[in-house]
């Protein structure tokens, strides 16, 4: 009855774990359509779990792993605002704390992982997306850090592995400016491994996604595994990334008092432009 769907609704889960059509290949499925797979309170404890699991899961049975959405249009649209007005500054801090977290756990999964970006990936999507192996975009793709123009800072890895993918430069460019990148923009800085060329599937960027995984399944799981702890170990993106993240905590304990915060919060639940005042 229509009275019954919301709670219907309520009780989707909101993310999930699931074995793809491709043999040792499985998926992590970002599904809050209504909230354009916002990260709410409901959702990142549910990928917290699955990406636990995941860690856990027998090597054969999982070589590769993709992160991706099944709601066309979209990856994710960063925090759930709504939900982060109604917060309190404790609240807040430890929820940051938990997208912190969860994105360390993404980017410490044992096995190789892809992001699949059909559609739009703000603030803790992209956060999400950074914080796997590659990320390969749909002709749709659209990124940005916006946090700055919303009184705050990336405050889930963004600060520490957007520069290590892209460059120092790139990095304050996307980050002072909030912009968004498109596909190809991002395939030539090298945000992204490659853009998928479009065709009749929604999800074009998780189609090719499927066959860089099967590809990538065809080593031994094993060494898929060492490969990758070995590339790690070796510095480059994942230098020091603990130190940054320590430093990227600090920065956002400085803007979360802050009265442009709040004023930012109120201003998107109004939809007007925000009025910054620097305190």
């Amino acid at each position: 009855s229509p009275s019954a769907l919301p709670a219907e609704e309520e009780a989707a889960p909101e993310a999930r774990l699931i074995q793809t059509s491709v043999e040792h290949v499985v998926a992590i499925t970002l599904s809050r359509p209504q909230k354009k797979n916002a990260l709410g309170n409901k959702l990142v404890s549910q990928l917290e779990a699955i990406v636990k699991q995941a860690t856990e899961m027998p090597q054969q049975e999982a070589r590769v792993l993709i992160l991706h959405s099944d709601v066309p249009g979209v990856f994710c649209a960063g925090a759930d605002l709504k939900e982060r007005k109604g917060m309190s500054i404790d609240d807040v801090r430890e929820f940051v704390s938990r997208l912190r977290a969860l994105t360390d756990a993404i980017d410490s999964l044992p096995m190789p992982t892809i992001a699949a970006l059909d559609g739009v990936a703000l603030g803790g999507g992209l956060e999400m997306a950074l914080a796997c192996d590659l990320r390969v975009a749909g002709p749709e793709a659209k990124v940005a850090l916006p946090e700055v123009r919303l009184g705050i800072i990336p405050g889930a890895g963004g600060t520490q592995r957007l520069s290590r993918v892209v460059g120092y430069s790139r990095a304050c460019d996307l980050t002072f400016s909030g912009r968004r990148v498109n596909a190809n923009e991002g395939v030539s800085m090298g945000l992204f491994s490659e853009c998928a060329e479009q065709d009749a599937s929604v999800f074009p960027a998780y189609e090719r996604a499927l066959k860089m995984a099967s590809d990538i399944a065809q080593g031994a799981p094993l060494a898929l595994r060492a490969a990758k702890r070995a590339i790690r170990a070796s510095g480059g993106v994942h230098g020091k990334v603990c130190d940054g993240m320590a430093a990227e905590a600090d920065a956002y304990e400085l803007v979360l008092h802050s009265s442009d915060r709040v004023e930012a919060l109120e201003a998107f639940a109004e939809k007007r432009k925000p009025t910054f005042e620097g305190r």
